[in-house]
């Protein structure tokens, strides 16, 4: 029997030698990690950057000012930190480095921005906030110029939350009712509702408090109360709502609801067990959107309620107060400890926002093994 002749020397070497200049499989660059050099890239451009701004607009130029510092130093580090990257990094890794720094420049600067506010008012209002009669007592008989140590906001604290409460008691209904007719039945008379609804997302509150002045007050005597700020209120954020409920809700797949309906459901029961559930986390945004879209509200307040300094908790009889409409007041007075209380009336409505967004955020959430 006859041997395979065996393979020529030379055609091992060609295997091997076109082995070794095959190219290495591609791996995918990990764009969440960073690296030393990203990081040393960061650090140097920073640091470099901050040097040759601080040379150039403060011993050369001779210029001031905090603002066109910061601002000069962000562009010049920008430039530095995509030319130090280039050298090692191809052009799309150049690119999303500066996109990057770009958004993350944003967020710095919005969340600087609010948190200098918030901390501006807190501290001038801390003179009064440390103080146990500023939650416990009102301003019937405090003057002014008096200390801190009299007087609170009792009445207006509790005059916003009844408003507020009474607000969002009319409008969520009205609102989440008419985003449902809009995102689910449709129509003719859908694009009319829509273009209004659209219009009065931009409708000035004052109008709002004028025209329920004309119509609830001078129209059907209505007394100058706590209702009528809430229906003011109300007629402000409405459209809020509704405009945001409906896009919650078209964020909902169509196969759920065409499952529901094949599963024998009604439309309503398909609504009612399936949409409304899936879009629970948007809606309460835009009950968290419309909330803040009237708690600060003070041209209502002046129109339709008037301000006064007695604790009162009935909506339906006598004025009654509220912490934006307070602090309106006490920053207009001119009175040092009375400005001193209206920042400390803003920081407690600060809290008093925030502590609603939570607590609806808590609430909107799905527990789990919810079914």
């Amino acid at each position: 029997m006859l041997d395979s002749p065996a393979p020529d020397f030379a055609d091992r070497q060609v295997d091997v030698a076109h082995v070794a200049d095959a190219e290495p499989p591609d791996v995918p660059r990990r764009v969440n990690v960073r690296t030393f050099d990203d990081v040393a890239t960061i650090v140097g451009s920073a640091v470099g950057s901050f040097a040759l701004v601080w040379l150039v607009y403060e011993r050369l130029f001779a210029l001031a000012g905090r603002l066109g510092f910061v601002l000069l130093w962000y562009v010049v580090f920008l430039a530095l930190d995509v030319i130090v990257s280039r050298f090692a990094n191809p052009g799309p890794v150049v690119v999303d480095r500066l996109m990057s720094a770009v958004v993350h420049g944003g967020t710095v600067v919005v969340g600087a921005v609010v948190a200098w506010a918030a901390g501006f008012v807190f501290l001038r209002g801390w003179p009064a906030l440390h103080h146990v009669n500023f939650y416990t007592q009102d301003m019937s008989g405090v003057r002014p110029t008096s200390p801190l140590t009299q007087g609170g906001i009792k009445h207006a604290l509790v005059g916003t939350a009844i408003q507020v409460g009474l607000a969002v008691a009319m409008a969520l209904p009205l609102g989440l009712g008419t985003a449902i007719y809009l995102a689910e039945v449709g129509g003719r008379l859908a694009t009319v509702v829509r273009t209004v609804v659209e219009a009065m997302t931009a409708l000035p509150a004052v109008l709002a408090g004028l025209f329920v002045y004309a119509v609830l007050i001078i129209g059907l005597g209505w007394e100058r109360d706590g209702f009528a700020v809430s229906v003011a209120m109300a007629t402000t954020m409405i459209p809020v709502v509704a405009r945001s409920s409906e896009v919650a809700l078209r964020t909902v797949s169509g196969a759920l609801r065409e499952a529901g309906l094949a599963l024998g459901a009604s439309r309503w029961q398909t609504v009612r067990r399936v949409v409304l559930p899936t879009a629970r986390s948007g809606l309460a945004t835009s009950l968290i959107v419309g909330i803040a879209r009237i708690t600060g509200e003070t041209a209502p307040l002046l129109i339709v309620s008037g301000a006064s300094t007695f604790y009162n908790s009935n909506p339906f009889h006598n004025p009654m107060n509220s912490l934006p409409l307070f602090v309106f007041s006490g920053v207009r007075s001119g009175e040092p400890s009375y400005a001193t209380r209206a920042y400390g009336a803003a920081a407690v409505l600060v809290v008093f926002v925030l502590a609603l967004f939570v607590l609806t955020r808590i609430l909107s959430r799905k527990r789990a093994g919810f079914r």
